[in-house]
């Protein structure tokens, strides 16, 4: 069960509780270490029966945007171990950033581009030309078609996966028992 969530924003405040009966506070703390656009290494109190991680909004605003890796580490002093590793990112505090910010991701910036390219050679009917030895040649629409088919699947299972909605397809409903 993963103790660390996949994404949080900068300028909120962070709250986190580990409960874990193999290492129970105060006998055992938890560090958690952040490494990626910045260096954060975040320690545990004990809580009663939990380890609790706590970094105020005040705190968390003067966090850098991007993808952090991580390593949650319990420690009684002697012994070391790694209880989980992977990524999360840190998004940017909207009440923070400057005008002209785009949210967007890298896969919807993408689709609107191919887009773009697609609209902008609707009126074009060379694939390729020659000027003074050089030559230009342009993806052909049939590929910019599929390349874009890709691309609004990703975008349409991202902001599926932000609503918590199925990613893997259409509902299939089935009942099994007597008839």
């Amino acid at each position: 069960m993963p103790y660390i969530p996949d994404s949080f924003t900068a300028g909120t405040t962070l709250a986190l509780s580990v409960a874990l009966t193999a290492y129970p506070p105060p006998e055992w703390s938890l560090t958690l270490l952040l490494r990626g656009p910045e260096q954060r290494d975040l320690t545990s109190s004990p809580d009663g029966t939990v380890h609790a991680f706590a970094v105020t909004a005040v705190d968390t605003a003067a966090w850098k945007a991007g993808d952090y890796w991580y390593s949650l580490r319990a420690t009684d002093g002697t012994e070391v171990h790694e209880l989980e590793t992977g990524t999360f990112t840190v998004e940017p505090d909207l009440a923070s950033v400057a005008e002209g910010f785009d949210g967007r991701s890298h896969a919807e910036k993408v689709l609107e581009a191919i887009e773009a390219v697609i609209e902008g050679r609707a009126s074009k009917d060379q694939d390729s030309y020659r000027i003074n030895n050089r030559e230009l040649r342009r993806t052909p629409i049939s590929q910019l078609l599929k390349l874009r088919d890709v691309y609004r699947q990703e975008v349409k299972r991202a902001r599926a996966a932000k609503r918590g909605r199925d990613t893997l397809g259409r509902q299939v409903l089935a009942r099994f028992g007597r008839a």
